[in-house]
């Protein structure tokens, strides 16, 4: 399950919100084949005193519509599958929120089932080990 924060302007219409949420989703579920149901984005905003950053790093040219994706998964993605991740979020945003390929920053934070409890406060990996000796049984 991959849990994304998305930082956007500040006044950014609910459309685009949603065109932004809904266009990272499908690009974990077309790139990494993540569950449809999987669906976890905390959306919040910035101004700007409160998101600073350089115009042109790295030779891009942005804009004020700045996009921040952070996506916490479980480890265990190839290269080439972020690759084709960021790729496909930027094609997305691009396609159906207007968002320029150069204002799309992603930052991927890969941890274990050990570092999840995603509800009733049950300790993610006792659910993968009942998993794992339920199949050992069968």
């Amino acid at each position: 399950m991959p849990f994304i924060r998305t930082a956007i302007r500040k006044g950014t219409s609910d459309a685009v919100k949603e065109a932004i949420v809904h266009g990272i989703h499908r690009a974990l579920v077309e790139a990494i084949n993540m569950p449809d149901d999987e669906l976890f984005n905390l959306v919040e905003e910035f101004d700007d005193n409160s998101f600073y950053f350089s115009r042109t790093f790295n030779g891009h040219s942005r804009s004020d519509g700045v996009v921040v994706v952070e996506i916490t998964l479980r480890r265990g993605r190839s290269d080439a599958m972020k690759r084709d991740l960021y790729a496909a979020i930027a094609r997305n945003l691009g396609q159906h929120a207007a968002v320029k390929p150069a204002d799309i920053f992603i930052f991927m934070h890969e941890n274990d089932y050990s570092d999840w409890s995603v509800g009733g406060g049950i300790f993610a990996m006792t659910l993968v080990q009942q998993r794992g000796n339920e199949q050992l049984s069968k």
